[in-house]
């Protein structure tokens, strides 16, 4: 079933305290994810950036909204337990407990007023709030995925109208910026050209030349198939190479990405969509335009005495 969102778990978890005994984060965790009938893939899923997994973080909000409307207390570090005011709440909201029924609690409401002191923001934001089934997390983490999709879109178009020898100048700093071949001099060392808008050429794998990697990209409309790889392959034979990059603006077959899975050799097939991702990552082609730094409570700071 699709993981519940941060809501959805609010009463869920709180019914978990309803024994009235201490609990670790962790196996309220286990215990939802067991409840909810999740699989270990579902409960190992992250969030777009890889820092959290999805699951966790929406236990943890859901947990952050029903403590501070004082259903949950926290002793200890990791720990929560029920209040008296937590089991009235179960009682009261048999099916469901989610931002709006906690905004009738009066200490629900403080914390949201001292929030928006905070912000020192006049608007009123609270419907839309009480509305949005995504945590904080995870409504920053997807307008970012939007924004860097977007950006991976706009690399990949301006590559195919560039010249055919802007290729070269990009696969040449990438392989630079990803660690290969040392300085941009000597990462790539022509061989010569294909003449098809491609090149072809030998990287260092290591800063010392010990082993060596042969590459070839190419600026490619349609799909490429498994006789291009095919050809690439006895190219690589032909230099006595073990490994290979083949690069392109397009995409693979289905063919090709299967051929190169049974072959001795290594070729490692690089699309545009991937060529985007891999110059976003390392910074070709792309200049910050703003940092966000996001921060949360050091609870050791305010447990050790």
């Amino acid at each position: 079933m699709p993981i519940p969102d941060f809501q959805s778990l609010m009463r869920p978890l709180l019914e978990a305290h309803a024994d009235g005994k201490e609990h670790l984060n962790r196996d309220l965790v286990a215990q939802l994810g067991e409840q909810f009938g999740l699989t270990e893939e579902e409960r190992r899923e992250m969030l777009p950036s890889g820092g959290a997994r999805l699951f966790d973080n929406r236990i943890g909000w859901a947990k952050s909204h029903i403590t501070q409307a004082g259903l949950l207390i926290s002793p200890r570090r990791a720990i929560s337990v029920i209040t008296d005011r937590g089991r009235e709440a179960l009682r009261i909201q048999p099916e469901r407990i989610d931002l709006r029924v906690l905004n009738g609690f009066e200490a629900y409401r403080e914390f949201r007023n001292r929030r928006k002191n905070v912000e020192d923001d006049d608007s009123d934001t609270s419907e839309t709030e009480i509305q949005d089934a995504q945590t904080p997390e995870e409504l920053l983490e997807n307008a970012y995925l939007q924004v860097r999709r977007q950006v991976e879109a706009e690399l990949l178009s301006q590559i195919k109208s560039s010249p055919p020898e802007f290729l070269e100048r990009v696969v040449v700093d990438l392989v630079v910026r990803m660690g290969y071949g040392g300085s941009r001099k000597d990462a790539g060392e022509a061989l010569g050209r294909s003449g098809d808008e491609g090149i072809d050429g030998i990287i260092k794998e290591d800063p010392l030349g010990l082993d060596i990697i042969y590459l070839q990209a190419k600026r490619w409309e349609g799909t490429v198939g498994r006789p291009e790889i095919q050809k690439f392959a006895g190219a690589l034979q032909g230099q006595r190479a073990r490994k290979g990059i083949f690069i392109t603006t397009s995409t693979f077959s289905s063919d090709a990405l299967e051929y190169t899975s049974r072959i001795e050799t290594k070729i490692i097939l690089i699309d545009g969509p991937r060529l985007a991702k891999l110059m976003f990552d390392h910074g070709v082609g792309v200049a910050t335009a703003s940092n966000y730094e996001v921060k949360r409570i050091d609870s050791d700071y305010f447990t050790d005495t």
